[in-house]
């Protein structure tokens, strides 16, 4: 069957093994030195791994994969402990994978082993932590700003990397919801940049973006990238993937990391 299933880049990984303590199914183990997938039937392609990688090493791919087996992966996870399994179950719930939560519930049951878990009730059924219902109380709105956008398209995969706004730019590459956060987005982040806008999560063919930034550091020669992101996990796979266009483009350029809150606030003010 075809699924969205997690492709490791051997020439990148550096063996740390960030990945498989990430791998809340166990489905990556360090052999040789490297990350490897040990069987696709425990790896659900839900990507928890990729914002561990500090390489930028593991992306979302969609391709032929045997199907994803919840009960093979309770199987492997119940002998290593309460712990383990608690991990892998918060994991399930955190990303609103209510069917596979239901399934690993279900074989705890049938094989009489008692453990206390409670799912999450504020959570949208089908979100991960960034889904999560809350309400934010903003102060009264300011006086509407001037816009900085300097191009059009935004979408990194509209974007070309010899388009003429970006020769020698400085790149803004943003998580798709930090421009409906942030209320001074434009002056505090976009200001004198060209802007591409993506979602690691939800945007289908990623794995295209790290070459396509890659292009626009050699072909555009663009002076830096600056990456923003919400605090959520499924954000962090941008960071990643700007980090790996650097470290494979042939020139050199800085790339810098900013995090906003749920609020909109910076991270660090």
């Amino acid at each position: 069957m075809k699924r969205t299933i997690i492709k490791i880049d051997e020439e990148l990984c550096n063996g740390c093994g960030a990945c498989v303590d990430g791998c809340h199914e166990r489905a990556l183990q360090l052999i040789n030195g490297k990350a490897v997938m040990v069987s696709e039937l425990y790896c659900d392609g839900l990507g928890a791994c990729i914002g561990e990688c500090p390489a930028g090493a593991i992306e979302q791919e969609e391709r032929e994969a045997e199907p994803y087996s919840e009960e093979a992966v309770m199987e492997r996870l119940a002998p290593k402990g309460e712990a383990i399994i608690l991990a892998h179950l918060r994991h399930l719930d955190e990303q609103g994978e209510a069917d596979l939560l239901r399934q690993g519930l279900d074989y705890l049951e049938r094989q009489g082993i008692e453990l206390s878990y409670r799912p999450a009730d504020k959570r949208l059924a089908c979100g991960c932590p960034g889904a999560m219902m809350r309400e934010i109380v903003q102060p009264e709105a300011l006086q509407p700003q001037a816009s900085e956008l300097r191009q059009f398209p935004v979408q990194l995969h509209l974007l070309n990397p010899q388009a003429g706004f970006l020769r020698g730019a400085h790149l803004l590459l943003a998580a798709d919801c930090t421009a409906f956060a942030c209320g001074d987005f434009h002056s505090r982040f976009l200001r004198g940049k060209a802007l591409a806008i993506a979602c690691p999560k939800l945007d289908d063919g990623i794995s295209s973006y790290v070459d396509k930034l890659a292009r626009m550091i050699d072909e555009a020669q663009i002076l830096s990238i600056t990456v923003l992101i919400m605090e959520v996990p499924c954000c962090r796979g941008l960071a990643g993937i700007a980090e790996a266009a650097a470290a494979g483009a042939q020139r050199q350029v800085p790339v810098e990391v900013a995090v906003l809150r749920i609020n909109g606030s910076p991270v660090g003010t």
